[in-house]
């Protein structure tokens, strides 16, 4: 088969690499469109691949091609979206049905072959069957929704109330969509590009700022009357934002950090003291696995794909870009400073198939 394979930093090729065979349990499944994730940039880029040669891609969708011994759910033809983290089921985490947190799990398209290729195999488990209406593209965003979903399901969410939203990206706009879902009264989001905040809007916000506007806060804190936001989801990883999540938070709210932090990150007193006298609840959020496995962060997301609920919006990819075109994939991260969305890639069947 071919498959983009990293050798280095800024080393994809787009070649030969050995096709899996099926096993018994599993599905092969013909990728037809994978995300290049935020985690997956500074794998290319940074040197924080797991191994060299190595095929990444973990948000990708296709259909099944073949299916193992014992496999009774799915069948060739089958349009599948790919679950990426495969837990150990054996370890005390998982067997408390905590599988992100699992000790001793695996994760395709980091630790073993993932999506930037022709075919995958993978645990039945681990193929989400999803309405063959729903488009390959879309398919591609199971795994950020399950991930915002995931974070507000660490909270003690509850509908009627206030939610600001620290982020515009994929993942700040699957938290906004799941947050008015499940019965906000108001949703505001945060962010600086002006692209993010626009999506933001059609994508159902009740109101989205400018962290840029100078008076910013006095904006954010009239729409709670003063007294801040009962959920802050920060879903951008950044010192600004997570520093920005203890501002807003109301008395007794819920915060939540579901972006990864890409630098080193510093309170000040009077920040960190804010936790003390709001008494907010601070928590992390981890990937999406949830009992019974998956979780239902993936089955609400393929039935709210598929009813309409949570919207799709072309908006969310910064590019699209043929599997095999390495270099133009290579010169996009180069600029990874000026990218506003996800980057996908495609992966129609050629005519060789």
């Amino acid at each position: 088969m071919k498959a983009a394979v990293l050798y280095g930093d800024y080393d994809l090729r787009y070649e030969d690499f050995p096709e899996p065979e099926i096993r018994p349990g599993c599905v092969k499944v013909r990728v037809c469109a994978c995300g290049v994730c935020g985690s997956d940039i500074p794998r290319i880029t940074a040197g924080g691949a797991h191994y060299y040669p190595i095929v990444l891609g973990h948000e990708f969708s296709g259909f099944v091609t073949e299916v193992g011994e014992g496999v009774t759910s799915l069948q060739p033809g089958d349009h599948v979206a790919a679950i990426p983290l495969i837990p150990c089921m054996k370890c005390r985490d998982c067997q408390q049905g905590n599988y992100s947190q699992c000790k001793h799990y695996t994760f395709i398209g980091s630790r073993i072959q993932g999506g930037y290729a022709d075919y995958v195999v993978l645990p039945e488990t681990n193929a989400l069957k999803i309405d063959p209406a729903i488009p390959f593209e879309q398919g591609a965003l199971f795994e950020p929704s399950t991930v915002a979903l995931h974070g507000i399901r660490r909270t003690n969410y509850q509908g009627g109330k206030t939610v600001a939203v620290l982020g515009g990206g994929t993942i700040g706009l699957f938290t906004l969509q799941w947050a008015k879902i499940l019965g906000a009264r108001t949703v505001v989001v945060f962010g600086r590009s002006k692209q993010h905040l626009a999506v933001a809007e059609r994508l159902g916000a009740d109101a989205v700022i400018s962290t840029l506007d100078e008076d910013f806060m006095e904006q954010a804190l009239a729409f709670t009357d003063g007294v801040g936001f009962d959920y802050v989801f920060e879903a951008a990883g950044t010192p600004v934002t997570m520093r920005l999540a203890f501002e807003l938070a109301a008395n007794h709210s819920d915060v939540c950090m579901i972006g990864t932090p890409v630098g080193e990150l510093t309170f000040s007193q009077r920040e960190w003291e804010l936790l003390n006298r709001k008494e907010f609840r601070l928590t992390g959020s981890w990937m999406s696995g949830s009992a019974p496995y998956p979780g239902d962060e993936w089955r609400l997301t393929a039935e709210c794909f598929a009813n309409g609920k949570l919207k799709y919006d072309p908006a969310v990819f910064h590019c699209q870009i043929p599997l095999q075109d390495t270099e133009q994939i290579v010169s996009v991260l180069r600029e990874r400073s000026k990218i506003k969305g996800r980057v996908l890639l495609l992966n129609p069947v050629r005519e060789d198939e």
